[in-house]
């Protein structure tokens, strides 16, 4: 049987009677009732000591730990409610480091360490092809390349293919639309390991030209476009020329390569059943997805893979440039689909723990300030037999209610914090959409605030009790020892360094874009406006299209407030990357040198009157004429770059131009085009403007367009309306979309640049704002306690002016610390992070000096009232305050 264990007041109920037997015994005596009461005291010593060892002896050390605990926080919350500034400014800033930490460790979890749906995720690989010599970081694979692959390869027992497609689609209620599509074999849901929610998924039976189209839509299109439709299955819907029957939804998944609504079989494609994809090695649009043969590993796989793709550049060495370096790449699907968010999720959790210390270290500063007042309170304590364990319990119970209120509030700032984050994020990984608020946040949050509680706990001095003024505490004035004032400054110090750190970064990216913005284009970008035509619901390159856009831009151009317009095939920097890293070409007289390979440049579908409604100069010759039609003279007009780098005699009007990529090859052989036009570089690839190496080639003879340009004296979207009308007047069947001027489509381009800029600084401005509270509170906390000080020195003659001004410097000699100090950190930071991650840059000594001069006004700021507060000093009453 378990002995019983007397509780708190049985115990007492023991010591009182003891002590009552003691007294009677000393009254029988002789002794009078008091002198008995406070000898039988001094006999049984320290009442609370002594109960605390009985405890200790009847049951575990931690139940007493526990209820001291809970007694210390309730004496806590009533002692904190006595400072409810200094309780609310730690509550807030705790919550700031706390919420923004556990929202960004949810993102990062969410999108790097969170497994994906796909069946034996571990297995699936993806596999790519880039160029990196020519700055192509994802060539894809052409269709007899994957044959190759397949037919040679063993560790990889399926394979899965995927191009990515823009069908307009007709269907399933609304107007025509564009929607991105993937165009797959019919074993790419079973290598890819996916499920249906409804229906089925598409297999072998869906192979082949002659199968029925079919198509299945994915989870996130049915349910935001559809409503969750059940009936959709069995409806027959349009995709550009083609029509297929809804046959499944996809289970909800990450989609990869692309975003896309729908994913339909090869038969949906004429393209995909042409010559062109089936036979020509550099018709490359395909990405290659595989699945690990039993007992095989991925360090196989990738050294069989890398085999076999070197065998097929020495058999075909036409088909890969030289100067590419053209490599083969293996991984999970899992890593490349966190790759790309990889680096950014890391540097956002760096900067969200650099707040996370910034507002700990704040938050020390007030707790050690706090202390130093409690240093009577605390020594009283000790006197009266409190041990050191006791002691820093007290301490602990205070950090544990401001922490847990803080982590509390932060849990609630999290949501939104996850939200803007994953949204952010998004931009480099379509996983982030799917990020939500979920139990993980609560372990953070606990876990920080813990940590946040400890730290503190132990950061004041407890006093000794031997100590000779361990009493006169308890009556003097605040009095700061060396010890604790060099704590006091080590703490906003190290905010001060951290802050300059935040801040420097964001000068960076805000200068960045300040300068991507500030960079002249060559186009007119406020009064054009740039519109998607797809070619697919008018045909690609027949007589039909070509009429099509004729019209159109004839009676487009026929509208109020309509100066011009004309067609291409390319909006600048929105169809950036579209086209890969352009083709090879040569000119007449033009010779490389050894070992060089011909040339490479963009090739742009343009119709008559392009380079006047987009503002473009005409340098040289002329512009393209309606009788720049299929069957007249090849013509190209080419850009600047191109005339001087292979023409330096200026004389590239008349010449002729020759396409020799492989690419072309399937064409028969290549026909020369006589240069007719040379016009300003204007690249519309890249938002700082490079030279541009462009050839442009007539709509007419092409018969290759799909954006459409309309040149406005005007507000350009009043005419969106109109434009529509027009078009659907044409054919009602016809897609008008994305309507924006170029102005707005290069500051959508431009929105990772800005929200980069806008996250980073927003961490900067809290860092900041917390840094400046930890200054002026040290400042404020030094004056309050060296108020006699400064009244002696008042006293003996120095002006209120010299106080003021001595205060002001203590506080800008804070920051220049700190500012050195994170100076030198952020330097060797940068320097360690370079070897783990590319691109990693230091800012220039503007942004380092704009982000002192903003430290160091901040701080001065931040000194001006306690050093006017030092200034107006009463003599007479900081004399008599001792």
């Amino acid at each position: 049987m378990r002995p019983h264990i007397p509780d708190s007041d049985e115990l007492d109920d023991e010591i009182r009677g003891h002590l009552a037997i003691s007294i009677k015994q000393r009254i029988e005596r002789g002794e009078d009732p008091e002198t008995a009461r406070l000898a039988a005291l001094k006999e049984f010593g320290n009442v609370a000591l002594t109960r605390d060892s009985i405890r200790s002896v009847w049951r575990p050390r931690w139940i007493d730990s526990a209820e001291g605990l809970a007694r210390d926080i309730k004496f806590a919350l009533r002692a904190l409610m006595r400072v409810k500034g200094m309780a609310a400014t730690v509550v807030v800033t705790l919550a700031l480091g706390i919420g923004a930490n556990a929202a960004i460790f949810s993102v990062v979890r969410g999108v790097l360490l969170r497994p994906l749906v796909n069946r034996d995720e571990d297995r699936l690989l993806y596999i790519r092809q880039s160029a990196p010599g020519i700055g192509a970081e994802n060539t894809t694979f052409s269709v007899p390349e994957i044959d190759d692959i397949k037919s040679r390869v063993t560790t990889i027992n399926a394979f899965g293919d995927f191009s990515t497609v823009d069908f307009t689609m007709i269907g399933l209620g609304g107007e025509p639309r564009v929607v991105k599509a993937g165009v797959v074999s019919g074993s790419f849901f079973a290598v890819m390991g996916l499920r249906p929610v409804l229906g089925r998924l598409l297999n072998a039976q869906d192979d082949g030209p002659n199968a029925p189209g079919a198509a299945v839509l994915t989870h996130r299109f049915w349910t935001t476009s559809l409503g969750s439709d059940p009936g959709v299955i069995g409806k027959a819907i349009r995709l550009g020329p083609r029509s297929a029957t809804v046959v499944g939804v996809l289970e909800p998944s990450v989609p990869y390569p692309a975003a896309t609504e729908i994913i339909a079989n090869v038969v949906t494609s004429p393209h995909h059943l042409g010559a062109t994809m089936v036979t020509n090695r550099t018709h490359r649009m395909t990405e290659l997805f595989g699945r690990l043969a039993p007992g095989a590993t991925i360090e196989a796989a990738r050294a069989e893979l890398t085999s076999v793709h070197a065998a097929l550049m020495r058999e075909h060495p036409e088909a890969y440039s030289p100067k590419g370096d053209v490599q083969l790449h293996v991984s999970t699907l899992r890593d490349q689909i966190a790759a790309p968010a990889r680096t950014i999720l890391l540097v956002l959790l760096g900067a969200a723990a650099v707040v996370f210390v910034i507002a700990c270290s704040n938050v020390a500063n007030l707790i050690l300030a706090r202390s130093v007042r409690r240093e009577g309170e605390l020594a009283v304590r000790a006197a009266l037999g409190a041990g050191s364990g006791a002691l820093r319990r007290t301490l602990l119970a205070e950090s544990l209610v401001l922490c847990g209120a803080g982590a509390a509030l932060g849990l609630l700032l999290a949501r939104p914090f996850v939200a803007m984050v994953s949204s952010y994020a998004a931009r480099f990984s379509i996983r982030a959409l799917e990020v939500r608020v979920d139990t993980s946040v609560l372990w953070v949050g606990a876990g920080l605030a813990i940590a946040a509680a400890v730290l503190l706990a132990y950061v004041p001095r407890l006093p000794s009790p031997h100590a000779p003024a361990g009493l006169g505490l308890a009556t003097g004035g605040v009095r700061i020892t060396p010890g604790t004032n060099r704590r006091l400054r080590l703490f906003a110090t190290t905010q001060i360094a951290f802050s300059f750190v935040l801040l420097a970064g964001a000068g960076m990216l805000l200068a960045t874009l300040v300068a991507l913005q500030s960079a002249r284009t060559g186009y007119d970008m406020r009064q054009v406006l740039a519109v998607d035509i797809p070619v697919s619901a008018t045909g690609l390159g027949d007589p039909t299209a070509i009429t099509f856009y004729q019209e159109a831009t004839r009676r487009i151009s026929t509208l109020p407030g309509v100066e011009g317009a004309a067609v291409g095939s390319f909006v600048p920097w929105r169809d950036a990357g579209s086209l890969g890293p352009g083709f090879l070409f040569t000119v007449e007289g033009y010779t490389p040198a050894d070992g060089e390979e011909n040339p490479r440049g963009r090739m742009r579908m343009v119709a008559p009157r392009f380079f006047d409604v987009l503002g473009v100069p005409l340098l040289a010759g002329r512009d393209f004429t309606d009788d720049d039609r299929r069957g007249t003279e090849p013509v190209v007009i080419v850009s600047q770059s191109v005339a001087q780098r292979l023409f330096p005699n200026g004389e590239a009007v008349n010449r002729h131009l020759t396409w020799t990529d492989p690419v072309f090859s399937i064409y028969g052989k290549p026909v020369p085009s006589r240069i007719v036009g040379i016009v300003a570089d204007v690249d519309d690839e890249n938002v700082v403007p490079e030279p541009a190496m462009t050839i442009y080639r007539p709509v007419w003879q092409m018969g290759v367009a799909g954006r459409l340009f309309v040149r406005t004296a005007g507000d350009p979207y009043a005419l969106v309306p109109a434009v529509t009308r027009v078009v659907r007047d044409m054919s009602s069947e016809q897609p008008v979309e994305r309507a924006a001027t170029l102005e707005d489509v290069r500051a959508e381009v431009l929105s990772p640049e800005r929200v980069n800029a806008f996250v980073f600084s927003g961490f900067a401005g809290i860092a900041l704002l917390i840094a400046v509270v930890g200054v002026a509170g040290v400042l404020a906390f030094s004056v309050s306690a060296r108020t006699r000080e400064f009244g002696v020195r008042l006293a003996v003659g120095s002006a209120p002016r010299h106080l003021l001004t001595m205060v002001l410097s203590e506080g800008a000699a804070i920051a220049a610390i700190g500012i050195v100090a994170g100076a030198i950190g952020g330097f060797a930071l940068a320097s360690v992070a370079a070897r783990f991650v590319a691109g990693v840059q230091l800012p220039g000594a503007l942004t380092v000096a704009g982000a002192a001069v903003v430290l160091v006004a901040a701080a001065i700021v931040a000194s001006l009232m306690p050093a006017a507060r030092a200034s107006r000093v009463d003599v007479l009453q900081a004399l008599r305050s001792e």
